[in-house]
């Protein structure tokens, strides 16, 4: 090192001490976010076997490939998860790891089911898809949902922090952010997708869209009688089956419900329900909300 560097060392260290470092100083090691990146990579392999490779996956060589992945990448999240659930105590152990990693195994083949119902919707909902393969090597939507269905689950396990820092990685390479806690169901297609934002307490239901720059989030937050915000509750909108938002919509509050077969129109901002079937736009600079049903038996006429 650079002699002249040295005295600004202790300074340094005395910081550590005084603000505290970001390492435990016990050698026991914080998750590592360069490890979670490279398992966010591991696991996309395993969930699209072929399309994250350099070369060609042969199908005889599947089960052999897929099982020494399968280990390789369990026993690093595996390690993440473990200093995750110490942080607080590092040198005793909890036993928590090792049922964590057992449902989340479990978990893998019905993240792919649902992923290919999204991968349908994508194929379905935008004209500009020739192929299934296009969108699953070029469409940010993809790797966005495909970590946060895995985070998801590792979240409803009982895993903390890895699942957030897993959903943040996604976020950095694709611009969508989804928080891990997030419920989804089915059939979901964010098209274009930068900037969207998904809360925490979000329930999603089958079969819907969104488009770039949507926001479903937090009205208000809750505080205590020291003014500190109270962590956790119904924070986020629900939004129901078969619903569509347009771009650059905002839709906030823990109260808040989407009907089914409703429509949110472009540059919505909404903190109360709407009821099903509804077309929410603004008309002559107004908010106007319709029933679809009616109007289109009106124009009908």
């Amino acid at each position: 090192m650079d002699p002249s560097l040295n005295p600004y060392v202790p300074d340094l260290l005395a910081s550590y001490e005084q603000i505290g470092g970001l390492n435990n100083r016990d050698s026991h090691n914080m998750p590592s976010k360069r490890a979670v990146g490279q398992i966010c990579e591991d696991l996309l392999q395993l969930l699209f076997p072929g399309f994250h490779d350099d070369d060609a996956v042969q199908h005889g060589s599947l089960a052999d490939l897929t099982n020494e992945r399968m280990t390789r990448v369990t026993e690093r999240l595996e390690d993440q998860v473990r200093k995750s659930v110490r942080i607080g105590d590092p040198k005793r152990p909890t036993g928590k790891t090792p049922p964590i990693m057992q449902k989340f195994g479990e978990s893998l083949p019905e993240v792919r089911e649902l992923l290919h119902t999204d991968i349908e919707a994508a194929f379905d909902g935008d004209p500009a898809a020739l192929c299934r393969e296009e969108i699953i090597l070029s469409y940010p939507f993809i790797e966005a949902i495909s970590i946060q269905r895995l985070a998801h689950r590792l979240h409803q396990f009982g895993a903390p922090m890895v699942p957030r820092m897993m959903t943040e990685w996604a976020h950095g390479r694709t611009g969508i952010d989804i928080h891990p806690g997030a419920a989804i169901g089915s059939h979901f297609f964010i098209d274009h997708g930068s900037g969207v934002v998904i809360g925490e307490s979000c329930r999603i239901g089958d079969h819907v869209k969104l488009y770039h720059g949507v926001t479903l989030g937090a009205r208000s937050f809750v505080r205590d009688e020291e003014g500190h915000i109270i962590k956790g509750g119904k924070r986020h909108p629900d939004v129901e089956d078969h619903v569509t938002i347009y771009p650059n919509s905002t839709i906030l509050g823990g109260k808040t419900v989407i009907g089914r077969n409703s429509t949110i129109g472009a540059n919505v901002f909404l903190m109360h329900s709407v009821p099903p079937h509804s077309l929410v736009i603004y008309e002559d600079k107004q908010l106007a909300i319709f029933d679809k049903t009616a109007r289109a038996k009106q124009s009908a006429l």
